[in-house]
Formats: C-alpha cells, sequence, structure tokens
C-alpha cells in the first residue's frame, strides 16, 4: 500500500466518523461526489457541513441535529446562509471557540453551495438559496516568499550549522544533516508540495536522468526533473542512508524495510509536522521576519521560475496547477520586485554635464 492509499483510507475512516453527527440523508450527497472528488475534499466538505448543521440546529430550525430533514432545508433562506456567515466570525463547537477568516468562510459557502445543488439536480429541493449569497470578498495579500540571498543562507544553515541551536537541537542536527539539506533543497529547486514531497518512495528516484516520480492531487502521477545542485543534495543523503544499512544501526535496519524516501531517525516515512517543524525552525534562522512554511518555499520556487523564464505557462505547469488563472494571480505580478524596481524607476536630480 502506498503512502497516498494509507492517507486516503485515514481519511475515509475519518470521514465515516464526522457523517455519524450529520443528518441520515447527508449520505446521499456524499455517495454522490465521490466519483469526481478526493477523500480529503469529501473529509473538508464534511468538516464544513457538519459545522452549518450544528448551527441551523441550534439557530435556525431549534431541534437536534439528527432531526432536520430536507424539506426543513427547502425552508432555507438567503437571509439564513448569510447569518451563517455571521456566526463564523466567532463560534463554538465541541466546547472549542473558533473563528473563520474571509478565505475559511468562501469556501465554506462554496461547501454549502454544492451540497445544495446536488439535492437541487434532484429535483429534491425546488432551488439552492446560496447561489443568492456573495462570497466574501478575500483581501489581497502578498505571497511571502525568500529572496535569493535568504535561500542562499537558508541553504547553509542546514548545511553548516548555527549557533542560534540549542543544545539538543544541534545534537539532532548532525544526525539529521543531510537529509534536512535534501529535503528543503528539493522543495526550492522543484516547488512540489509537502504531500509530493513526503509520498516520494526510493524507486521514485532516478538519478540517472535527473528526475523523480511525484503524485500530484487527485492521484495523478508525473515526472519531474531536478538540476545538478539538487542531485547532489539528494545523493549525498542517499549514501548516507546506504551507510546506515551497511553499519547495521537501529535505523539501518528500519531503512532495509521502508521503501520511502524520506524518513525519521526511527526509520519511518517522515510526517507532515516534521517537515513543517524543520522547515519553520531553519527558516526563522535564516529569515527571522518571515514566516516560512514548506508551501512559502513552494512560492519562493514558482516566483524565482517565473522571473527567470517570464513564462507564466511553464510555471503553471511545473507546479502543476490545473488553471493558469491560479498561477497568475500568484506569481504573474511579484509585487516584492515591483517595489524593488520603483525605487529606480524615477531619477530625482539631472545628471551633471
Amino acid at each position: 500500500m502506498t503512502y497516498f492509499d494509507e492517507r486516503n483510507k485515514t481519511m475515509l475512516d475519518r470521514l465515516q466518523v464526522v457523517l455519524e453527527d450529520l443528518p441520515r440523508f447527508c449520505i446521499e450527497f456524499f455517495i454522490g461526489v465521490q466519483n469526481r472528488t478526493s477523500p480529503l475534499t469529501r473529509l473538508n466538505y464534511a468538516y464544513d457541513l457538519r459545522i452549518f448543521f450544528v448551527f441551523l440546529a441550534e439557530r435556525i430550525f431549534k431541534k437536534n441535529l439528527s432531526g432536520i430533514s430536507l424539506s426543513d432545508l427547502q425552508s432555507l433562506t438567503a437571509f439564513d446562509i448569510e447569518l451563517f456567515l455571521d456566526h463564523l466570525n466567532n463560534y463554538t463547537l465541541d466546547g472549542k471557540s473558533s473563528h473563520c477568516g474571509e478565505k475559511a468562510k468562501e469556501r465554506k459557502l462554496a461547501t454549502i453551495r454544492s451540497f445544495l445543488k446536488y439535492y437541487y439536480n434532484k429535483d429534491k429541493l425546488t432551488s439552492n438559496v446560496a447561489t443568492k449569497v456573495e462570497a466574501p470578498k478575500p483581501h489581497t495579500k502578498n505571497i511571502v516568499r525568500l529572496d535569493v540571498h535568504e535561500v542562499s543562507k537558508l541553504l547553509n544553515t542546514i548545511e553548516h550549522g548555527s549557533t542560534s541551536l540549542t543544545k539538543m537541537q544541534a545534537a539532532y542536527h548532525t544526525i539529521t544533516r543531510l537529509r534536512d539539506l535534501a529535503l528543503v533543497t528539493l522543495f526550492l529547486g522543484t516547488g512540489i508540495r509537502i504531500s509530493e514531497l513526503i509520498g516520494i518512495d526510493n524507486d521514485d528516484m532516478d538519478f540517472e536522468n535527473l528526475s523523480f516520480v511525484v503524485t500530484r492531487k487527485g492521484g495523478n502521477k508525473t515526472i519531474l526533473y531536478f538540476s545538478e545542485e539538487v542531485c547532489k543534495a539528494l545523493q549525498d543523503y542517499v549514501d548516507w542512508k546506504k551507510q546506515q544499512m551497511q553499519d547495521g544501526t537501529n535505523l539501518g535496519l528500519c531503512l532495509q524495510q521502508n521503501k520511502a524516501f524520506f524518513v525519521s531517525l526511527q526509520g519511518n516515512r517522515i510526517s507532515q509536522k516534521a517537515v513543517q517543524n524543520l522547515v519553520a525552525k531553519f527558516c526563522k534562522l535564516a529569515s527571522p521576519l518571515k514566516k516560512i512554511s514548506p508551501h512559502k518555499l513552494r512560492s519562493t520556487f514558482g516566483t524565482h521560475l517565473y522571473q527567470t523564464t517570464g513564462d507564466i505557462y511553464v510555471v503553471a505547469e511545473v507546479l502543476g496547477h490545473k488553471d493558469v488563472n491560479t498561477t497568475k494571480k500568484h506569481y504573474a505580478q511579484s509585487s516584492e520586485q515591483i517595489k524593488r524596481n520603483a525605487s529606480t524607476a524615477l531619477v530625482l536630480r539631472e545628471p551633471k554635464d
């Protein structure tokens, strides 16, 4: 079973748990959309709908959640949906307080629209009132990314360490240095997503052709290529793993049984949390004023690629964007570069003869 098979199974198990909290008729919706959605998408639908139905039960229909029926949904108005979006500013679920920003509200409204649309298309509702509600307008945010100097500093910090590391961090660094350098270099050199990186197996690497296989969103596999610089970092890490196996260490014995390319010190496939933590740790040392995540390393790659090629379609293809408009939105206008160029665009004094 691959990493993605295991992840999908986990998502489906969680989905079944959430479905138990929803009205029974909701099951039809999840069965109806399963052939065109991933398990993760359906799980997110379920989380959104649980918040929605708790709101309906408590604020609109004044009844138990399990007692809500399709005929109740027929009485919903656009204002009820707007009340729900307002409710998301500050709500409590399972005893925990929470709130949603504009982007989260937009996603939940999209979920409700899809949900009501399904029953409308099945002639079980006479309208989809959610389509009458305008989505929150998200404020445009500048994409946080590393510049060339910060990228160089980041890689040097991982390779050579830092006096800013704690004693424990420094001890771990001596062991994981080659893995961490290979991992971050691959992020920066290819722009892959964190799930794509975690899912790489040993057999997915082709060092002769400087290429590797990744599993994109939706399960599609594609071949990406890396530079000689990235190749060196990856090969050094592979050599380190081979040495562990030759020395017969506990980690080496685990590596013989594990097909994952990036592993933890226990020899298991590295976790998403571990990747996020190590990226945040080293990026804070290299660029303390920026909050950098694995996705920000992806943004860094996309920005540098666009600045180098000037071709938004190349960037979209390499990043795996299905819609080039997504790429344009994030990379066609590099605000940081625009501001830098603006600083030298005007000549304040005429040159002397």
